[in-house]
């Protein structure tokens, strides 16, 4: 792909060995994580559309007849409880009639959650766990197979910035009229997969650049030190109003729930519920919904009802769009302890949020979930695309990466391009070295094997 002038065979060999030296990692970017990066597109895409594929897999127990309701809201919670064996822990409270309320509850066995007709508190069905659409999140994210795969987010979001760079190099045109915009050939020669994954690569690298960078925040290492730093440099979340309640990292992951802010995750509020002579009522789900249907908090809206008297009651917005963000945080006796929206994020938690709801399809409607999609469907053609170009081109028994630059100073360009990403994401930073070292390593040592009689 390179093009230089005859005359100057020494800018020629000088391109050439750059060329080689980003082709070789963009190989050894998509030899490590397309995969997982393919796994990830698969369950991000149908994570899009959550509501509908759990609408319909739920209908039956998550639709109920409109009609005005009057059962209270503790009745659905002893319901609830009632139908599943465990204690409730969360209620999400639809915005329109016709709709179950969702109570999770907690047991020995596990999470279950229990669908409540509001009106009358007649539980229409219970599922296992909280949805089949939060295995498909839990399986994004790789935290259904523990901490350390999760960490693994970081790593593949770094190498698909590696991967969209190094593309972006190998597809500039040099002169080239063909393979740019337009695909040649037909699917049986190798120059049309060629083509097909540049095309491709080059019209969905924003996308695909974006999904990755907005992904970090979900990782456990640099998401959660961003999160505290932020949080400490009153960028992020805004500082407690002591003394009523306390940050304290919570003993299990809230990563899981839609209503919780990325900036609030892993906190927990205490109510500093004060000793008196004559003790206050504690406060029930029926007066956190009338107190947040008072301070004008909208609906649909998750309770999380606290273990202990000790800690806040929350309720969180769920909401369609970044700036509709919105927790109410009240005491173990009615009192609200912190009424917190988007508007008094710092800008470092504003930004990050605001990522993660476009990341999510939400921010702006119908055209943004489809840009999102494409972004996954290109990455699924890039994967399927870069497979048949390298079994069109392998020989027999060797992993035929692309050949290694002769001369180690072609490694400067690549380094200018991924030394500031090794620096904003340390662990990325830190695998890069590794590969780097392994690349330099293992050619001599092939070499010296293959000199022996």
């Amino acid at each position: 792909m390179t093009t230089t002038h005859a005359s100057d065979p020494v800018a020629a060999d000088a391109a050439g060995a750059v060329y080689r030296a980003f082709w070789r990692w963009h190989f050894y970017a998509g030899l490590l994580i397309l995969p997982v990066l393919m796994l990830m597109a698969l369950t991000g895409g149908a994570y899009l559309y959550r509501t509908e594929i759990e609408g319909m897999l739920y209908r039956s127990m998550a639709t109920v007849e409109a009609k005005v309701p009057t059962a209270s809201p503790d009745a659905w919670v002893r319901a609830a409880a009632q139908a599943s064996g465990g204690k409730a822990t969360r209620v999400e409270v639809p915005a329109e009639a016709g709709r179950a309320i969702r109570v999770e509850t907690q047991s020995p066995s596990g999470t279950r959650t229990v669908f409540v007709d509001p009106a009358d508190a007649h539980v229409t069905g219970s599922i296992a766990g909280v949805g089949v659409m939060d295995t498909v999140k839990r399986i994004h994210s790789l935290a259904i197979a523990g901490k350390i795969p999760n960490m693994m987010i970081e790593l593949v979001a770094g190498w698909t910035i590696v991967m969209v760079a190094t593309g972006v190099v190998l597809w500039w045109p040099r002169g080239a009229s063909g393979g740019v915009v337009t695909v040649r050939a037909t699917p049986a020669r190798r120059v049309f997969w060629r083509d097909l994954h540049a095309v491709t690569g080059v019209f969905a690298a924003a996308v695909v650049l974006f999904l990755a960078v907005t992904g970090m925040p979900w990782s456990a290492f640099w998401g959660a030190e961003v999160r505290k730093l932020t949080n400490d440099a009153g960028w992020g979340a805004p500082k407690p109003p002591a003394p009523a309640w306390t940050w304290a990292h919570a003993a299990h992951d809230k990563g899981s729930d839609p209503a919780t802010p990325w900036a609030m995750e892993g906190v927990e509020m205490h109510s500093a519920h004060r000793a008196h002579a004559i003790q206050p009522a504690l406060l029930t789900l029926a007066g956190a919904i009338q107190r947040a249907d008072a301070a004008g908090v909208a609906r649909p809206f998750a309770v999380a009802i606290p273990d202990s008297p000790d800690k806040a009651w929350s309720v969180s917005r769920l909401p369609s769009r970044v700036e509709e963000t919105r927790s109410l945080y009240l005491s173990s006796d009615g009192r609200t302890l912190a009424d917190i929206d988007y508007a008094q994020y710092g800008p470092a938690a504003k930004a990050i949020q605001w990522g993660i709801h476009t990341h999510q399809g939400q921010q702006y409607g119908e055209p943004n979930r489809l840009l999102m999609l494409a972004g996954c469907v290109a990455v699924w053609l890039l994967g399927i695309s870069a497979m048949i170009m390298w079994w069109k081109r392998r020989p027999r028994g060797r992993l035929a990466a692309p050949p290694k630059p002769a001369d180690p100073g072609a490694y400067g360009a690549l380094a200018a391009v991924l030394a500031p990403l090794g620096l904003l994401y340390p662990a990325v930073g830190a695998s890069l070295i590794v590969v780097l070292g392994l690349d330099l390593l293992l050619r001599p040592l092939r070499r010296d094997a293959a000199a022996r009689p």
